[in-house]
């Protein structure tokens, strides 16, 4: 069953999404790598008080670590850019069955 990652961080949401305009080559040769270790989905979300959150589904943990141990030199510029200053801690998440899921 795959998982759910979380990692959240304080920085500047726009900032953010500066960047990746700015490097959408980049951007896309990390989603291409991180679909080839298996991502099944993938969201950036920024909150008004200066946190940014990643929400991604990976077949297992160790998909997503493999990935961000091959990416970590072209995740850290866009962490930078986007004023985090903090390590990046991801949370993995298992889906509980609890007879009431919805959409």
């Amino acid at each position: 069953m795959s998982v759910i990652m979380t990692l959240t961080v304080k920085g500047d949401p726009q900032k953010l999404e500066e960047h990746a305009s700015s490097n959408q080559d980049t951007m896309g040769e990390v989603i291409e790598s991180a679909k080839a270790h298996g991502l099944i989905s993938h969201r950036f979300y920024g909150s008004e008080d200066g946190q940014i959150m990643v929400l991604d589904e990976w077949p297992d943990e160790q998909s997503f670590k493999a990935f961000f141990e091959e990416n970590g030199g072209r995740i850290g510029p866009m962490m930078e850019a986007a004023g985090v200053t903090s390590e990046p801690q991801p949370k993995f998440w298992r889906k509980l069955e609890t007879h009431d899921n919805y959409g």
